[in-house]
């Protein structure tokens, strides 16, 4: 019975956290908006309030092959983030991560593989 007590003041507190947390952000955000004083103009209305009229569109066009190099990169540089840990502790770990981090080297290599099969790495 008195282990039941614990459970339940246990969750007490993440009511309480899980409330405060919502809580918190509608508190700020409405005392910022009352606050905050408030007269817009029409200068600032204008795009980007810098004084000039835009002259054309803001938005630029980029070729997709740049964010196809982006992603390849990202996603290749976060993997190779694993491996440092694995290679600091590989003395600890043993064989198991070694089998392991084999297998999660050869799947990046597939990747890889694949990717240029596909010509995602060929630039035209």
């Amino acid at each position: 019975m008195d282990s039941l007590h614990i459970y339940q003041n246990s969750y007490t507190f993440i009511v309480v956290f899980m409330f405060v947390a919502i809580l918190l952000p509608i508190v700020a955000l409405s005392a910022g908006k009352l606050l905050r004083p408030h007269q817009p103009t029409k200068e600032k209305m204008t795009t980007y309030e810098s004084g000039i009229e835009p002259f054309q569109d803001a938005r630029v066009q980029f070729n997709v092959r740049y964010y196809l190099f982006a992603l390849m990169f990202v996603i290749f540089d976060v993997e190779t983030v694993f491996l440092y840990p694995w290679a600091v502790a590989y003395e600890q770990l043993g064989i198991f991560a070694l089998i392991e981090m084999l297998i999660f080297i050869v799947v990046l290599f597939l990747g890889l593989v694949y990717a240029w099969k596909k010509g995602v790495l060929r630039w035209r």
